[in-house]
């Protein structure tokens, strides 16, 4: 059975895996989940990710990181769905939370965090929003 939003998958899951207090979370893995997931853990949302090959699946291993018993991630959102694409300039990128979260855009560049995109002048497809 094919999915239809993957990304959504994979923040449903990280979104669950918070809730029931795990530290790990697997997925199936694709190039622009792994960009994700580089981006997140450079923001220091999460501690790590591993990519392992089975079978030829290859799976995602995400290690969720923790704050005094809470979360790091307090919100993770998805914008631009299948059904309706969210694309903003440079300019026009949003500022989350008034700069205490990021949005993770996907540009011509690579995926990259609202303020690298801005910086360098590009802009893209908004796929979510971590706070």
């Amino acid at each position: 059975m094919s999915m239809s939003d993957p990304v959504a998958d994979m923040l449903t899951r990280i979104r669950n895996a918070q809730l029931a207090k795990k530290q790990t979370v697997n997925m199936p893995n694709s190039h622009l989940k792994s960009a994700i997931a580089s981006v997140l853990k450079d923001e220091g949302y999460i501690y790590s990710f591993n990519i392992s090959d089975n079978n030829r699946k290859s799976t995602l291993e995400i290690t969720l990181k923790y704050h005094a018993n809470f979360p790091v991630i307090e919100k993770i959102k998805r914008i631009s769905k299948p059904g309706l694409r969210i694309y903003k300039s440079s300019k026009k990128l949003p500022d989350v939370m008034n700069g205490l979260g990021i949005a993770i855009v996907s540009t011509s560049q690579g995926v990259m965090t609202q303020n690298k995109a801005r910086a360098i002048g590009i802009g893209g497809e908004l796929l979510c929003a971590v706070v």
